[in-house]
This record gives structure tokens, sequence and C-alpha cells, in this order.
């Protein structure tokens, strides 16, 4: 069933895997034709379970590999995801610094970033932009990791990471527009920019596979480096956007069920 997709070229694989996950981001995103708002034990445990996908998925895909791949080089075999880890969170605290953008629920002025008088709805897409990228770079990297050879690295696993990412794109694009909708956007206009916070994944999906592809002695880097900015994604905004109300129990279990979701795609098809 698989036998086509095993003879694209890797970078192809990663952006139809990104395709994906964009599409999933645009789908859940269409929920704003259908609902007007969302209760905020559904949108916690939305989060909630976002955090935890990306967790299991910063181990068992890219964290695992990169250990498994330096074992084989003439290094350390923590060196790579050690240095990887720390420089992808680094990498992400950097681009939260300079890129403007607005967490939803928020007034304009509390906007991070370099100032700027962009339209609030132009922030708060980037806001979920910025989000989204170390996703795609995850996935072009794990695909990239596949050509590469790794033992440890399946294209079964690959696809399961896309899978996986997809399925928490899924409530995060309608936790985009229907936020978006409640205040004052149009039901298209809040579709639109919920979708569009997910274009930057099939961008981040190519530039990760290419880049390994090249630059085969940087990849268990690239793999940690992915994963770094996952975890800081998930620590910096997804956990306390998720814990901002007074029930936290649903959020949590949220998380749990987004890892063994993860865990469970990635152990049974990687």
């Amino acid at each position: 069933m698989m036998e086509w997709f095993t003879q694209l070229n890797p970078v192809v694989q990663a952006l139809l895997g990104t395709l994906f996950t964009w599409g999933m981001t645009a789908t859940g995103a269409g929920m704003v034709f259908f609902f007007k708002s969302i209760q905020r034990k559904i949108l916690d445990s939305m989060l909630g379970f976002a955090a935890g996908v990306m967790i299991a998925a910063s181990f068992w895909s890219l964290l695992a590999p990169a250990i498994d791949l330096a074992a084989e080089m003439d290094i350390p075999d923590w060196f790579p995801a050690v240095i990887g880890f720390l420089l992808g969170g680094l990498f992400l605290w950097g681009v939260d610094k300079i890129l403007p953008h607005l967490h939803i629920g928020l007034p304009t002025e509390d906007a991070e970033g370099i100032k700027t008088s962009w339209q609030r709805s132009i922030l708060l897409v980037l806001a979920i932009t910025l989000h989204n990228f170390p996703e795609g770079l995850a996935v072009g990297v794990a695909f990239g990791a596949v050509a590469a050879g790794i033992p440890s690295a399946a294209l079964a696993g690959a696809v399961a990471l896309a899978i996986g990412i997809g399925l928490q794109n899924f409530p995060e694009g309608a936790a985009v527009s229907i936020p978006l909708r409640r205040e004052g956007f149009s039901r298209l206009k809040s579709f639109l920019y919920g979708q569009a916070s997910g274009l930057v994944e099939p961008i981040a999906g190519i530039l990760g596979a290419a880049a390994v592809l090249w630059m085969r002695p940087i990849l268990p880097y690239a793999l940690a480096f992915a994963a770094g900015a996952m975890i800081y994604v998930v620590v910096e905004e997804l956990i306390p956007e998720s814990q901002s109300s007074k029930d936290t129990h649903f959020s949590t279990f949220g998380a749990m069920l987004g890892f063994a979701v993860m865990m469970l795609l990635d152990v049974a098809l990687g």
C-alpha cells in the first residue's frame, strides 16, 4: 500500500507529510463554520492533547534516533542530543523575542516581539505560526533521517510522526479559528486565518528534510534541534495556556491522552 510512497524523494515525502498536517489544521479551523464559541474545558483539553503529542514525539521520533546516530560517530552518544536540544530551545526563544505576535485573549498592547503597527489579526496568526514551525521541521527531519539510513528511523515511524502531529493540529486549528470568531471576525476570515497558521509546516518540512540530506553529519543535531524547539513551545505556551483556568484536570488528562496516542503510533508503526 505504501510502495508508491517509499519510491518518492525524501523531500517530497516530507512535503506530503506536512501538507497532511496543514490539511488537518485547516479541517480543525473549519469547525468555526459550525460553532461560534468553545467551552474553556474543551479548549484546555485540546491544548493539553497537543502538548502531550509533542512531548512524546520529541523523544520517540527525534531524540532517540539522534542518540542512536551519535553512537555510530566518534563522539559521545549524548553530545548531539544535548547540544541540538538546547540550541532548538534557544532558537525559538530568539524568534519569540523578535517576531511580533499576540496570543489569543490578550489585548493588542500585550503583543510580544518587536513593536509594530501590524493588524491584530496578523499578530494572532503569527503566534500560532510560531508554534507550527518546529512541528513541520520535526516531520521533515524525520523523513530525512529515514533516507540517511538510521537504524531506529523507519519510514513508518516518520509517517506516524506526521499522523500524530496532524491529529493534534485538528484541535489546534479549532482552538485558533473559533476564538477568532469570538473576537468579532467573520466565519470565513476566522477559518482563513486559522488554516494560514499551518502553512508554515510544509515550508519547514522541506527545509528540514533537505538540510539533513545535504549535510548528513548535522542530522543528530537537527533531530535534537527539532525536539528542543517543540519542547520550548510546550513549556512556554501550551502548558501555561491549558492550565490557566481553575480546573486543570481537563488539560492534564488531555496531555496524558496525547502522549499515549503519540507513543502508541510511534511504537506500533515505527
